[in-house]
């Protein structure tokens, strides 16, 4: 089997009524980027798209998805795993979405991933000082029908991703949510009734997926990096290293009130870890990768960056995780992401690459499609 490329997908590249009113107006995942700071002489900062392409994805004539869809299929990516925000009802950034849905002419096959967090305004701050956006409340049947009901013209577009006749649904975090294994069950038999023969329900690959209630309510997981290899490495000297410096770094800026480094992590030391804690999986599990990583745009000095990154750390990594998918006879690999630009992590070429890292994802698919 040839495994194919899924990229996470970020809808946030639009205003909104909600965001104008939390954050100021005109507010998207844009204004982190521009906003970001140089913490340190090294840092790749502030990162600006190729051609200043401060997209619009709420564009209804879609020129920016069009533009995405393209250069995604032309450098060898398969398909959008696009985050999915719903709390009891209210559907939140899902413009895009909707977009995609209108524009039958756009070529991408497409996947929801439901964030399904409280979202809150200060990130990573203290709990009491933390203040509630949107409640998340998971409800009962009436509410998973209704959340079902708001997925199913998703489910039912040609380009949506199925796996044995099943939409292929995705949790960024299943393990919070106590009721996963009712909800899904009622899932389940409501997309019987509507043509399909279940719902194929992925989580995210977290430290929590010991639970066996978790495992007896999903299909399968994928692996989110560089998150996933930092977790099962936390018993590795790098890790136990890297965050012994980030808890001092931390105590240092509040202690004193200045502005030292953010968490800096070794690019060499994560890609190292990356599938080697392969454990055998109780249920299948979707590797991952990620081509670069600074949340400092988004998190200011409670980020962490991984310094010293390159390319060919991406190459050797994405060629590795392709022989042991095709090997495990998997259907996708995740990468994050195509244009996580809050966090450094995208595909998307800049000013500074160009579409290097686009031109590396289609030099090795070409040559895996020619073994």
């Amino acid at each position: 089997m040839k495994t194919k490329l899924i990229c996470l997908y970020l809808p946030q590249f639009h205003e909104t009524e909600d965001n104008n009113r939390w954050w100021g107006k005109g507010y998207t995942d844009w204004t982190a980027a521009r906003n970001a700071k140089k913490y340190f002489k090294a840092q790749d900062q502030p990162r600006v798209p190729l051609d200043h392409r401060y997209y619009d994805l709420g564009d209804e004539d879609a020129a920016a998805l069009k533009w995405q869809a393209d250069t995604a299929r032309k450098y060898g990516i398969y398909g959008f795993c696009i985050y999915h925000y719903w709390f009891g009802g209210k559907r939140e950034l899902e413009k895009p979405v909707e977009i995609l849905r209108k524009h039958t002419e756009i070529d991408i096959h497409y996947c929801l991933c439901w964030d399904s967090a409280t979202w809150r305004r200060t990130w990573y701050a203290d709990k009491f000082e933390q203040e509630i956006l949107i409640e998340q409340q998971y409800g009962d049947k009436e509410m998973w029908r209704r959340h079902f009901e708001d997925l199913l013209p998703d489910f039912k577009d040609p380009r949506y991703i199925k796996i044995d006749n099943k939409p292929v649904f995705h949790i960024y975090k299943a393990y919070p949510i106590e009721c996963l294994e009712e909800m899904r069950a009622y899932w389940d038999e409501l997309a019987r009734e509507n043509g399909f023969d279940g719902i194929y329900l992925i989580s995210g690959d977290w430290e929590h997926r010991e639970s066996e209630k978790l495992v007896r309510s999903v299909d399968a997981f994928y692996n989110f990096e560089p998150n996933h290899a930092f977790y099962e490495g936390r018993r590795s000297l790098y890790v136990m290293l890297a965050v012994a410096k980030a808890g001092l770094l931390k105590r240092i800026n509040k202690w004193f009130n200045k502005t030292y480094l953010p968490d800096l992590r070794s690019a060499r030391g994560i890609y190292s870890l990356i599938g080697r804690y392969d454990r055998t999986p109780s249920k299948k599990t979707y590797l991952g990768l990620f081509p670069d990583y600074d949340d400092t745009p988004r998190r200011q000095l409670k980020g962490a960056v991984y310094v010293h990154n390159r390319v060919e750390y991406f190459e050797q990594c994405l060629r590795t995780q392709l022989e042991k998918s095709e090997a495990l006879g998997n259907e996708f690999i995740y990468i994050n992401a195509w244009n996580e630009w809050g966090e450094s992590a995208y595909l998307e070429p800049d000013e500074k690459k160009g579409y290097l890292y686009l031109e590396t994802v289609k030099k090795v698919m070409e040559e895996r499609k020619a073994l």
